[in-house]
This record gives C-alpha cells, structure tokens and sequence, in this order.
C-alpha cells in the first residue's frame, strides 16, 4: 500500500470512531422492499422510529428495528451513558443491494424461467441533536 493511500485510509479510520452505526449484512428481502422501510425512519428522533418500526406491518420493520436498536448500543457503549428521550436521531440509513441467488423455474415449452432471490445490505448512523447545533 502507498504512503497517499494508507494516510487516506488511516483518515476514514479516524472520521469513523466519532460516528455511530450499525450494520446488518445479507438480509433475504429485496432492496426496494427494504428502502421503503427505511424511507420512513430517516431523520426521525430514536423513540419516535422505534414505534413506527414496531407497529409496521412491513416485514422489514423487524430486521430495521433490530439494527437501530443496536446503533443506539453502540453509541451508548461509545459514550459511556445511556441515551435520554430526545437527545438521539437517525442521522443517515441507506441499502445496498447484496449477491443474489439465481435459481431457475420450469416453464411450458421445455423452457425455463429465471427466478433471482435478491437480498441487500443495510447501514444505519445516529447521532444527537446536541452535536448538530454546536456545529451550526
């Protein structure tokens, strides 16, 4: 590795401590039907999209709300404190697609239909309201 790009590196490492996130990695739902779960809840206070995610009716609510609340861990782990009401935020939540399997179907005429089971990959930030306004 060169000296630009482990200095480069080695700053994203850094920008990365002081942010607070949770992943979940290869979840077997389509990313489409996964963004519109997490439409819902981007920029949303903690409490607030807890409740929204309990009581959805979307499948995908239960991988999301299982996610945030081990963001909401992690920052709490980070800080040494538990979080209040009030004080934490979905700061940023966005999907990627993940491999898919590709599977085939039998269909009329000796041909075959290709099935594609997709699956994505969800990243979800939060940080507090407090942090924001110093910055402004």
């Amino acid at each position: 590795m060169g000296k630009r790009k482990r200095e480069s590196a080695n700053a994203i490492k850094e920008a990365r401590k002081e942010q607070n996130f949770a992943k979940l990695k290869n979840v077997p739902t389509s990313p489409r039907k996964m963004r519109l779960v997490a439409d819902m809840i981007r920029g949303v206070e903690v409490s607030k999209a807890l409740g929204l995610l309990h009581y959805s009716t979307k499948h995908a609510a239960k991988d999301v709300e299982m996610l945030l609340k081990s963001a909401i861990s992690n920052w709490e782990q980070k800080n040494g404190r538990k979080a209040e009401d009030g004080e934490l935020y979905v700061k940023t939540i966005f999907v990627d697609c993940a491999p898919m399997l590709k599977r085939l179907r039998p269909a009329p005429q000796g041909r075959a239909y290709r099935i594609r089971k997709r699956s994505n990959h969800v990243t979800l930030y939060v940080d507090t309201f407090n942090k924001t306004s110093k910055d402004a």
